[in-house]
């Protein structure tokens, strides 16, 4: 496609996919380095998909995530010391440490949390969308996916609550191919995602998830017809992750043609060489890669001297305590 994107939204977009992988990045090292307790799930090769759909949105506009949502979370403008702190189980954490890489939420910018139930942001989304259809807001909702959410309840119960109601929440289905360790065409019946939403009245569109500026235009128009009260929209985004399910797998299972061809379409680099040639100089390009990878170590630093968080607040926010009364009466 020919891109009519001017330059400084092209670097808009670049420098959000170096976020990501730079975040991302750091975050595997730290794991390995066994300060980040638990398993990581990153996105690594899937950024142009998250840059793409979030450079078209507001603050006010809500999203949520999957138990993948790191790009998502940075793409939307969740703060980086907040989020390395919530990996490490840090206080200063955007959920004070307590809930993890795939829990990550970041209210003050829209950003409604990650998930780690498959398919368990759809339907907060779309609840969401319908609180701001009732609010009469301009704002929209944005749920992020996978393939393999399309077999799961939620999907067929969220998409059809939000035509039926015909509200303001654009679906985004980061299609790489994989549930977990298994194809998804081999677990899936049909011709996909896109018949599936239509035949619930939500049309779809389907785009190179690895062509930030495809998902950036075809984003920027689904976003304008939801919030145009056209109703729900679905992108059905195709792409790669050329990492494992998590940071404890190495990935042994993917066949290393596939995974080669994948990193040939990098979503990075393709969009570097359209900067490179646009008259942007490789040098800068290297110099905002190498700036996103030191705030991310920095980001590290920070949370490797933060300290955990007080034994007090432990069942805070996720058990009731008996400190909180609603008209008189106990909760």
């Amino acid at each position: 496609m020919e891109p009519t994107h001017n330059i400084r939204r092209l670097m808009d977009l670049y420098r959000t996919m170096s976020r990501i992988r730079a975040f991302e990045t750091a975050a595997l090292n730290a794991h390995k380095e066994g300060v980040v307790p638990g398993p990581l799930h990153v996105s690594i090769g899937q950024e142009g998909v998250a840059a793409g759909v979030c450079l078209n949105l507001t603050t006010e506009d809500r999203i949520t995530s999957n138990h993948r949502g790191h790009g998502h979370a940075l793409a939307k403008g969740a703060g980086v010391q907040g989020m390395m702190r919530e990996l490490f189980g840090r206080e200063g954490g955007h959920c004070r440490g307590k809930g993890g890489s795939m829990h990550i939420a970041d209210f003050s910018v829209g950003m409604l949390g990650a998930n780690g139930v498959v398919s368990g942001g759809i339907p907060i989304a779309v609840g969401a969308a319908q609180g701001l259809k009732m609010m009469r807001s301009s704002a929209i909702a944005v749920c992020f996916f996978g393939d393999g959410a399309i077999n799961r309840g939620p999907f067929l119960e969220g998409l059809n609550w939000a035509a039926l109601y015909n509200l303001p929440v654009l679906f985004i289905c980061e299609d790489n191919g994989v549930s977990a360790f298994t194809a998804t065409d081999t677990v899936t019946a049909g011709p996909g995602v896109i018949a599936r939403a239509e035949s619930l009245g939500v049309p779809g569109v389907t785009v190179d998830g690895n062509d930030a500026l495809a998902v950036d235009e075809a984003a920027g128009r689904l976003v304008a017809e939801v919030r145009g009260g056209k109703g729900p929209r679905l992108l059905h985004a195709k792409t790669f992750r050329i990492t494992g399910h998590t940071s404890t797998d190495a990935a042994a299972w993917r066949d290393p043609a596939d995974v080669a061809a994948a990193k040939a379409r990098d979503p990075i680099d393709r969009l570097g060489v359209l900067l490179a040639e646009r008259g942007v100089a490789t040098a800068d390009l290297d110099a905002l890669r190498l700036s996103a990878f030191e705030e991310m170590e920095a980001a590290v630093t920070d949370a490797k001297a933060a300290p955990w968080p007080d034994e007090a607040i432990a069942y805070e926010d996720v058990q009731d305590v008996g400190a909180v009364r609603f008209s008189g009466v106990s909760a």
